[in-house]
């Protein structure tokens, strides 16, 4: 698929993807680290048959562009992403966002902001970060272990030179194999990922440590849904637990699915996110 359009935000060129009937309620869906819009291939055409469908390369992914610089990758920046994409194709309605895994992490910031010209949200592996401090500071020792023994990736992602060059000429050009391997997943490794893997290493440098270090406020009536994949090998339940805390409409979903449920379990994801917008589209 051939970008519809391209979309210019803070010195970024998104390309942005569009499936089904422009007048039917919009959806947008996030992909995450390290894919591209192509995570969601088996999702689109299912949604598309009642949905207009958008998707798009996050900045540093697939055929958008990469800026240079931690500051370029901030989740405020990347919420202003979202809503650049989200005024070229849905400029006179609200639309409905999906994220998973760093698709959910940015489109939390960009949920929870005063105003967001959102319908309704549905996260799937990926937490606020925000949130994610406040549990981190709230709960007992064993709990935070466990979520940080998960993520031990995370700290290796900020090793300097060490990381890049180990994505770039080790596990990136492996990655198909190795995903294939642990989670099953086969269709959907872009052949960009050695580089946006690279460039991705922004996201976790520039949000991380600030986030976990100075949580915000960040709250919402945006109503939301949180799928749960229960065999991720990623991200815990204990790190959305407290969702409620600081959101008024939430509603919980599990797939029995590794990390990449949009990819094994394609088919479920569709109809969890099509009941979810239905019920709060205007139409509906």
């Amino acid at each position: 698929m051939e970008a519809t359009v391209f979309v210019e935000s803070e010195g970024a060129r998104l390309a942005v993807f569009e499936s089904g009937d422009r007048s039917a309620p919009t959806v947008v869906l996030v992909h995450g680290y390290p894919d591209t819009h192509r995570v969601w291939d088996g999702v689109v055409p299912v949604l598309a048959e009642r949905f207009h469908v958008v998707t798009y390369d996050v900045r540093g992914a697939g055929a958008s562009s990469a800026p240079r610089g931690l500051a370029a990758y901030r989740l405020p920046v990347l919420a202003r992403d979202l809503f650049a994409v989200v005024a070229a194709v849905s400029p006179d309605a609200p639309v409905h966002v999906v994220g998973h895994d760093w698709g959910s992490v940015q489109a939390w910031e960009a949920v929870t902001a005063p105003g967001a010209p959102i319908a309704s949200f549905t996260s799937i592996s990926g937490p606020c970060l925000d949130h994610v401090g406040h549990w981190l500071r709230d709960r007992r020792t064993g709990r935070r272990f466990a979520q940080l023994r998960h993520s031990w990736y995370i700290a290796a992602f900020h090793l300097p030179f060490v990381a890049p060059l180990a994505w770039r000429y080790v596990v990136g050009p492996r990655w198909s194999t190795i995903v294939r391997r642990l989670e099953g997943v086969t269709s959907h490794v872009s052949p960009t990922v050695a580089r946006d893997g690279v460039h991705g290493m922004a996201l976790y440098r520039a949000n991380f440590v600030p986030r976990l270090r100075s949580p915000r406020e960040r709250r919402t009536d945006v109503p939301v849904q949180l799928v749960r994949p229960t065999r991720d090998r990623y991200v815990t339940p204990g790190v959305i637990e407290d969702v409620e805390r600081w959101a008024s409409d939430v509603r919980r979903r599990v797939v029995d699915a590794g990390h990449w449920a949009p990819v094994t379990h394609a088919g479920e994801v569709a109809a969890l996110v099509a009941d979810h917008v239905t019920a709060h589209s205007r139409s509906s």
